[in-house]
């Protein structure tokens, strides 16, 4: 077959049909872990991994849909043409393993770097495959608060959870840090608790223990789930699955006792409930009442996760109270990049008031951002300084709206005000002040400060973002349940989503403006202009498509 003619295939193959076939069966294996039928979810399971729909998708998403697919793997090729694609769908083979590649990122905010161990492009596609087969069962048995890596569900997901936990009490939190969770968990035991068919086991142990290639030196992988790999994070949330319940479990008397000498009640399922523990991905916090049961759940916590290969870190697992100082820390505690604290309030009934605001780690990372970003642009124009900040703006502040914000944006608009003027004194260092809000700063509304351009190109200001309550996902509903019109007026109203592609969302009834499929948080999604002038951003100009059909209308990637 000539290399036009499997173009042609590529690109004219029904992927409406081919998704809905593959989510038809991944809806089946959901519903059968639901009912707890393991003898049909892995004969689904089976079934999905010899699917030619889903052999075809996954080579997609990895080859098409991914933007940071051009990231190599050991064999070095970082994309796949048409013809390569269909090559791979057609002939995937599920025995062999390549080595992975370790890739060095720096973390964000500090000098050290976190490694990646990067598959190759034919390990990720049966990666995906084996995801697909995998994520439905484990959506039906995952805890309905773990958050992290989860389609359909966010961090966001797992503020609200830990502010409605404490919003009609106070209580005593472990803020607890997995060390190297990724690095260390214990092959065996992941193993054992996946509970899969032989052919998914092997394929797994095999990436597992794989081994990685760092320059020209090959190291085995005795241990961990290398970050990089498509399936690390679901396998990941497998190992830690369980946490809360056996944690509870083993807690039982002692949160019964407790319930009872405060209510006079004796309802275990009330004092169990009374005790949150919200995790997303490595990190937790544990939350109740009592000082003596968050110390004995930091103890079974220790014991459960050693079962697993996994430890504590004693340098950042810490004891804090939601509302008062304690060991010469003040009340609260961070997490995901918020602080979560109580404030005493004579005005409410309880005689305090819960806020969730942006932490002040997180605002002192952004400002040096900024700060990084605004040094290499000393020497551009004022419209190229605008390009670049915008986006960090627009990112962070999208980020912290459903929190207490409103203070914390006006408080980030006078410090980068004044790192803007810096810039522009630095700039022109003989020019008076006068000269330099003339040319850089004018009158945009009642603002006669607004960083500004003569062509009326302006910097957005935090404060611009208004805050708006993120609403949590209800209770265990998964996307694997069928429930679109859920899913997809969620997706629209996501507080990291951009006000374009939410009315866009709104406007398209969620569907992609191709393909006429729902879209969902796991997809790549691209804004695209009908006559093709990316100036013009009026909205019946504009359709929100999938990343993939994007690639097809203009047939690249």
């Amino acid at each position: 077959m000539s290399q036009s003619e499997t173009r042609y295939r590529w690109n004219e193959i029904t992927w409406r049909k081919l998704q809905a076939k593959t989510f038809k069966l991944q809806k089946r294996i959901y519903r059968a872990a639901q009912q707890k039928n393991t003898k049909l979810v892995h004969q689904l399971q089976r079934l999905l991994l010899t699917s030619n729909s889903a052999k075809l998708l996954s080579t997609r998403k990895v080859s098409q849909d991914n933007r940071g697919r051009k990231t190599a793997g050991v064999d070095g090729k970082v994309a796949l043409t048409e013809t390569e694609r269909m090559t791979l769908a057609s002939s995937m083979n599920l025995k062999q393993s390549s080595p992975l590649r370790r890739v060095w990122i720096p973390k964000p905010g500090k000098s050290e770097k976190r490694p990646l161990g990067i598959p190759t492009i034919k390990d990720r596609a049966k990666q995906a495959l084996v995801k697909m087969a995998l994520e439905p069962e484990w959506e039906a048995k995952f805890e309905p608060n773990s958050y992290g890596f989860r389609p359909g569900k966010s961090c966001h997901d797992a503020i609200v959870a830990i502010h409605n936990s404490i919003t009609k009490k106070t209580g005593y939190v472990l803020d607890a840090d997995i060390s190297g969770c990724f690095d260390n968990i214990n092959h065996q035991a992941l193993l054992n608790k996946l509970d899969s068919p032989p052919k998914i086991k092997r394929l797994v142990k095999g990436w597992l223990e794989v081994g990685i290639m760092d320059g020209k030196v090959f190291y085995a992988t005795d241990s961990g789930t290398p970050q990089g790999g498509v399936i690390s994070p679901l396998l990941a949330n497998i190992a830690l699955h369980g946490l809360e319940q056996d944690t509870k479990q083993a807690l039982a008397r002692d949160l019964l006792a407790h319930f009872k000498s405060k209510t006079g009640k004796s309802h275990n399922i009330k004092a169990q409930a009374a005790m949150s523990i919200i995790r997303y991905a490595d990190d937790f916090v544990v939350i109740h009442e009592s000082h003596e049961i968050i110390t004995k759940a930091k103890a079974n916590i220790a014991i459960w996760l050693k079962n697993i290969g996994l430890e504590l870190n004693p340098n950042k697992t810490r004891i804090k109270h939601t509302q008062r100082a304690t060991e010469g820390q003040k009340g609260g505690f961070d997490f995901l990049g918020y602080t979560i604290r109580q404030f005493p309030d004579n005005r409410t009934r309880r005689g305090y008031k819960t806020h969730t605001r942006p932490s002040m780690q997180g605002q002192k990372s952004h400002m040096r951002e900024v700060k990084q970003k605004l040094n290499k642009l000393r020497a551009v124009r004022q419209d190229r300084v605008i390009e670049e900040l915008n986006p960090l703006i627009k990112g962070w502040s999208r980020y912290y709206v459903p929190g207490v914000s409103s203070s914390i944006f006006r408080r980030m608009d006078h410090k980068l005000h004044i790192k803007l003027w810096r810039w522009a004194k630095r700039r022109h260092s003989r020019k008076s002040a006068g000269w330099i809000k003339a040319k850089y700063f004018r009158k945009y509304g009642n603002d006669n400060w607004r960083f500004m351009t003569h062509e009326q190109k302006f910097l957005i200001r935090y404060s611009e973002h208004h805050v708006k309550r993120h609403i949590k996902v209800n209770g265990t509903q998964s996307p694997y349940d069928g429930d679109w019109i859920y899913w997809t007026t969620r997706l629209g109203r996501s507080p990291g989503i951009k006000p374009k592609v939410a009315k866009l969302m709104k406007k398209q009834q969620g569907k992609c403006g191709l393909c006429r499929l729902f879209l969902s948080d796991e997809d790549v999604m691209e804004v695209h202009h009908q006559d093709q002038q990316r100036s013009n951003n009026r909205y019946e100009n504009l359709l929100l498509l999938h990343g993939h059909c994007h690639d097809r209308i203009h047939r690249y990637g």
